[in-house]
């Protein structure tokens, strides 16, 4: 298998469970787009700078993402900076980052040095960073659902969650609008078994269901 497989959605939609799943089922590394733009979030906050200024020092520094069986670790001008990148410091600024088109294509530019077969989770993947891949997904779920199931791994108020969540659909709305020849996936009322099923029907028809929940 030499296939390239783009599952994308926005803030909490279930898309980096199922590509890690899809991704294990299939025996491919899993890509997360969004850590590579998270990690130029946490470079603003490291430089106490703003998107836009950040923009014209990318240059400066070194990213990398490196796929393992079980994670991808970033890397920052090569110190390993997974960790940090989960933060609501970065959640509230990852937004205005990503919009940036030098930052786009920075980002762009590491993703697709990364060389096939793999799984790759994010908004655009499928319509702008690899838009011959063969299989392309999207994702939706109501803003509530999402919010829940964000909670534990922020430890903030719900209401707090769920606010940052709407804020990132509005502000991410033209990067998050799916490819033309995506399959749309609700999964407000599906568990992950239901949804890493679908996509595998898709992509190899003979393939089970992994028996794990969303996290």
């Amino acid at each position: 298998m030499n296939e390239i497989i783009t599952i994308d959605g926005p803030s909490a939609s279930g898309k980096t469970s199922v590509a890690k799943l899809v991704a294990q089922r299939l025996g491919i590394p899993y890509i997360s787009s969004g850590l590579l733009y998270r990690a130029v979030a946490l470079m603003c906050l490291l430089e106490n700078a703003s998107a836009e200024e950040i923009e014209h020092r990318l240059e400066k520094h070194r990213l990398e993402l490196k796929a393992t069986p079980t994670q991808n670790l970033v890397y920052l001008d090569g110190h390993e900076v997974s960790q940090a990148l989960h933060s609501l410091e970065v959640d509230q600024i990852v937004s205005a980052v990503a919009v940036r088109p030098a930052i786009r294509e920075y980002v762009n530019q590491v993703l697709r040095q990364i060389p096939p077969p793999f799984v790759v989770d994010g908004r655009d993947m499928g319509s702008t960073v690899f838009p011959q891949a063969r299989y392309k997904f999207y994702l939706t779920a109501n803003p509530l659902v999402r919010a829940m199931r964000r909670v534990p791994e922020r430890g903030a108020a719900f209401d707090t969650v769920l606010a940052e969540i709407m804020r990132r659909d509005e502000a991410d709305k033209k990067q998050s609008a799916p490819a033309r020849d995506a399959i749309i996936l609700d999964t407000s009322h599906l568990d992950l078994d239901g949804v890493v099923r679908v996509v595998l029907e898709h992509i190899a028809p003979s393939s089970g269901p992994p028996e794990q929940n969303f996290s």
